[in-house]
């Protein structure tokens, strides 16, 4: 699907009545704004009605959304009632993962790409997760969320800023939970990360670095099933950062983005877009469809983002090279740094006494420590502390996903606020066309608008929480 169709026609007339014109990628926050009825009434910290059986409809099983299906039938206190996913062969692989588990069969929906509506309709549904490619992201979590069902999206929650406006404009007025599935906020090292900010052990933080550097060129081959076969497309369509959730989100939980700062501007570029149609063209004869395209998107786009702190973070995205993965993951404060790949601590002080190598012949922060076992000791997070055992013998990128599906499932049966909210999905998916509005305007500026309308600055940061098992 081309991201230059026009928007549904439900987007359309939103945005015509809200101001009688589309916003651009560029948009000042002011303007956009201006979008939200007055009326609208924020979502921090949103509590609705405990659910004593987490009823969940699935939209989308293939890749991801099987491995969500999977891991959902592990975790207590939830059932998977109903699937919509147009392809007969992962609806049916759904289905067994949930027979197998020891629950009745789900309804399936299979009718076609819109049959997804008849399951929003269902009784016996509370919450959707939507694992679909990512034009659907922001039309299917307004349709849930206006069936009155709670939204659990996948990165990112929208591809443009209407459409992250969109999202905090209907969780607002349904009053139900829009939460982007960003996976990475609950991994261990990012839990305890998060742990040792709230503690104050790097001081006063002045900067941080992201990213998403994973090779997946060989999603190129995946022409009519799976991952590869959409997103490959997205290549040949932006230039910018396409997937900025993964490093991002946990950095700006570090740094309270939407409670007590926000993104305020970026600035964005781009390198040459090489990789991916040298992979073609090794991989593929000649003639082959994947070498007809047009690969548009630089192999590496580097993104500076201000906050209205003035603290900087540096955020990279890059799916074409062959390098070793990383998130970055990395910190900076006044008091020392922390990076991650591999995971390294440089502190001045601890405990207010100052840390000397050694043979205390200098600063321990002139060298990294690479050994893990003594901070993971004292500042691994009380999820991972509690939920370890389970996150392992489950799965998913080392326990995070497992986590992370756990995490929702308690929040919705007591009735708890979520780690994340609509603001943050909105925030943090906004990078994506903003990167690429400014690499098209020579690396230009583009605000940041501001989502939650003046609301971060009296937001407190998310804490470090605790559960009763």
């Amino acid at each position: 699907m081309s991201d230059q169709k026009p928007l549904p026609d439900s987007r359309r007339r939103f945005f015509l009545k809200a101001s009688g014109a589309t916003l651009s990628a560029g948009a000042s926050a002011s303007a956009a704004a201006a979008t939200v009825a007055e009326s609208s009434s924020r979502v921090f910290d949103l509590r609705t009605e405990a659910l004593p059986l987490v009823r969940f409809g699935l939209i989308g099983v293939g890749q991801r959304g099987g491995f969500l299906c999977k891991s959902l039938t592990a975790i207590e206190g939830c059932r998977i009632t109903a699937i919509a996913d147009p392809d007969a062969a992962v609806l049916q692989r759904a289905a067994a993962y949930v027979e197998k588990a020891g629950q009745p069969k789900p309804v399936l929906y299979g009718g076609g790409e819109r049959d997804y509506l008849k399951l929003l309709e269902r009784k016996d549904v509370d919450a959707v997760i939507i694992a679909t490619p990512w034009e659907w992201h922001v039309r299917m979590s307004v349709d849930a969320m206006n069936a009155g069902k709670h939204a659990f999206v996948e990165v990112p929650a929208a591809t443009d800023i209407e459409g992250c406006w969109e999202l905090v404009q209907t969780a607002e007025r349904t009053r139900r939970h829009c939460m982007m599935l960003e996976n990475v906020c609950y991994g261990r090292e990012e839990l305890m990360l998060l742990n040792m900010v709230r503690a104050g052990l790097f001081g006063e933080l002045l900067h941080g670095e992201a990213a998403y550097i994973h090779d997946l060129r060989w999603q190129i081959k995946e022409l009519e099933r799976s991952t590869g076969s959409w997103r490959t497309l997205w290549h040949t369509r932006k230039n910018g950062n396409l997937y900025p959730t993964h490093g991002l989100g946990p950095i700006a939980q570090y740094f309270g983005i939407n409670r007590g700062d926000r993104f305020l501007y970026l600035n964005s570029q781009s390198s040459p877009a090489r990789s991916f149609a040298a992979y073609s063209q090794r991989e593929f004869p000649p003639e082959h469809p994947r070498n007809k395209l047009q690969y548009i998107n630089g192999d590496l786009n580097t993104s500076l983002i201000k906050c209205a702190s003035g603290r900087t973070i540096m955020l990279q995205h890059d799916t074409a090279t062959p390098r070793p993965y990383t998130r970055h993951n990395f910190v900076l404060g006044t008091n020392g740094a922390f990076g991650g790949f591999p995971a390294r601590i440089a502190l001045e002080y601890l405990d207010g006494k100052k840390r000397m190598s050694a043979d205390g012949k200098h600063e321990a922060f002139h060298e990294w420590e690479h050994d893990m076992a003594p901070w993971q000791k004292r500042f691994d997070h009380p999820l991972w502390k509690k939920l370890e055992a389970l996150a392992l013998k489950n799965g998913g990128h080392g326990g995070m996903d497992f986590i992370m599906l756990w995490r929702i499932v308690y929040c919705l049966r007591h009735g708890l606020p979520l780690d994340q909210d609509v603001y943050d999905a909105a925030a943090w998916s906004a990078i994506f066309p903003l990167s690429c509005a400014s690499v098209a305007d020579r690396g230009n500026a583009k605000d940041v608008p501001d989502f939650t309308r003046g609301g971060w600055q009296s937001a407190k940061p998310w804490p470090v929480v605790d559960i009763q098992l």
